[in-house]
């Protein structure tokens, strides 16, 4: 269960995602709080995975707390939810850590999708934020990427890159195929691709060495 604090200053947000996820299967919202200074009392009472938080908040904005709140608590994933332009603060607040950026206009299952793949160690946009994070910030997406990747991850994907088979690589790693195939769902999963061809030009633009 992934257990979530919204940060709004307007009860009608958060009394909404309360009923919202009231019964979920994945999602328990633990907590609501009205400023950006009472997350940090909240996140030192309670276990929380994902904040979901508007950007204009009484006493501290939620930009100023997102980048105060992953120093002390980086494996607290934060969604932004605003009503603020996302081509104007989308691409700021990933950079400032944020795992999510979506606006209050979107649907109930976009917010719940973002806050799925905010817990999983992904980062979530609107398919045109997406591209233009891709087009000015090649450089950096490449880098966040490779983070996601585990070490044994990264082994299978430079052997896959270089034309191995599954069972060429379990021999060379000393792991069984069943085991091979399991990172490369993962590895597709994270890169966002379907088919092996897709996956080793992917691990060639990273550039693995």
């Amino acid at each position: 269960m992934i257990k979530v604090l919204v940060v709004d200053n307007h009860p009608i947000i958060t009394t909404g995602f309360k009923l919202l996820y009231k019964d979920h299967d994945d999602i328990d919202i633990i907590g609501t709080v009205d400023t950006g200074v009472a997350i940090f009392e909240f996140v030192r009472r309670h276990k929380v995975d994902v904040i979901v938080s508007e950007i204009e908040l009484p006493e501290l904005n939620g930009i100023t707390a997102l980048k105060a709140i992953k120093k002390e608590h980086n494996h607290i994933k934060i969604v932004m939810f605003s009503y603020h332009p996302e081509e104007i603060y989308a691409i700021n607040t990933i950079k400032a850590g944020a795992s999510a950026y979506v606006l209050k206009s979107a649907s109930t299952d976009t917010i719940t999708k973002a806050i799925k793949q905010a817990y999983r160690g992904d980062i979530y946009l609107s398919d045109k934020m997406s591209k233009h994070l891709n087009y000015n910030d090649t450089r950096n997406s490449k880098s966040r990427i490779y983070k996601r990747l585990s070490t044994r991850e990264v082994e299978v994907l430079k052997l896959l890159s270089s034309g191995k088979k599954n069972k060429e690589i379990a021999e060379e790693l000393s792991i069984n195929e069943k085991t091979v195939s399991t990172y490369k769902a993962r590895l597709y999963k994270k890169l966002n691709v379907n088919n092996l061809i897709d996956l080793v030009n992917q691990g060639k633009q990273l550039d693995l060495e």
